[in-house]
């Protein structure tokens, strides 16, 4: 049974709004952060409790607050009485099996997102997801991560450095940002997956192994996991551009623009490298076939060279009396003789039919 199934299946029975961590627990302590800022101000800090972070949300400044690790129930329940979230969507953020989407619910929007990582052993080569939910209000960003670490350090330098014009506008571009660093993600991911199936390509042209199977058996489900994770993103985005919401300002929907052609740039990728891995695969068997095909030819060429050096050593094995050959003094070396001129012919036969 797939482990989403199983670990759906501990909400059966509950009523909506019910919240329960559906996930793996990859934090042991919650992080919670606070970023904020306008054009001249910025606060950054760490927080101990949760409700230091209640103030900023009526300060004209724009605040970020990220959570780290999101198995707290309590908290996660506290957060959205204070910012008035709906339980089901907080059901939603504690659920780590959510596809990407979008809710627009007026006072806020609410995204989920898949952050991806690639991590390389030596031993294995794998994908993983961290599901981020994002909710965007007026002045404020929420976001919530599985656990520490991300791909938002170039925003928070942003931010610190007053790069771009980040600091110069509202929550909305602050969101594009984080989204923005996500999708940036994905090409890294799809550069280092290119490298592999470059690698791989030429490792089936010299000399495909059982372990290169097992490497295109990866990529193909790298392949298909990535598509499960940014197709959906397409429609998150254009349902984004077209929005017609307050918390979205005209000058934000270019970005969105741009950010959903990066978008149809990966899944075009991903697609492409799904083709690719679908014929390497049909390279490996072809190269097993024509491996298979010269260890036969090999084979059948020594049994053809042999039948008829076994047929002369059948005839002369037979224990008759009156064998012409038997009572003649150079009868063994002339049939040595025979089989050696029939041996030599047949190899020159091969050879300038370029059979060998």
């Amino acid at each position: 049974m797939p482990q989403s199934i199983t670990k759906r299946s501990k909400k059966s029975g509950l009523p909506p709004g019910t919240l329960i961590h559906i996930g793996e627990r990859k934090t042991e302590k919650v992080r919670i952060t606070v970023i904020d800022y306008d054009e001249e101000h910025l606060e950054e800090r760490e927080v101990a409790q949760v409700e230091e972070v209640f103030p900023f949300r009526e300060r004209p400044t724009v605040t970020w607050i990220n959570i780290d690790g999101i198995h707290d129930v309590e908290l996660m329940k506290t957060i959205g009485q204070h910012f008035g979230v709906h339980p089901l969507l907080l059901e939603d953020i504690l659920n780590t099996e959510q596809r990407p989407k979008m809710d627009d619910h007026e006072s806020y929007l609410f995204i989920i997102l898949k952050m991806l990582y690639y991590t390389d052993t030596g031993e294995a080569r794998e994908i993983e997801a961290e599901q981020v939910s994002l909710i965007l209000g007026p002045n404020f960003v929420i976001s919530f991560q599985e656990r520490e670490g991300d791909v938002f350090n170039s925003v928070r330098d942003r931010i610190r450095n007053k790069k771009g014009r980040i600091r110069k506008v509202g929550s909305d571009y602050l969101a594009y940002a984080l989204i923005d660093a996500i999708v940036d993600n994905y090409f890294m991911i799809l550069e280092m997956i290119g490298e592999i199936i470059e690698d791989t390509e030429e490792e089936l042209v010299t000399n495909p192994t059982p372990e290169t199977l097992r490497t295109i058996h990866g990529l193909k489900r790298s392949m298909i996991f990535l598509r499960k994770s940014v197709w959906p993103l397409r429609e998150v985005l254009s349902g984004l551009e077209r929005l017609e919401s307050p918390l979205i300002q005209e000058s934000t929907d270019i970005y969105l623009r741009d950010l959903y052609d990066h978008t149809i740039q990966v899944i075009d990728t991903v697609e492409n490298f799904r083709d690719m891995i679908a014929g390497m695969l049909d390279i490996y068997l072809s190269s097993l076939s024509n491996k298979m095909n010269e260890i036969m030819k090999v084979l059948t060429i020594i049994a053809t060279i042999f039948i008829p050096l076994t047929y002369i050593v059948g005839i002369y094995g037979m224990n008759f009396e009156y064998m012409p050959e038997l009572g003649w003094r150079w009868g063994y070396p002339a049939v040595w003789l025979l089989m050696g001129a029939i041996l030599i012919s047949m190899v020159l036969y091969f050879r300038r039919r370029r059979w060998l």
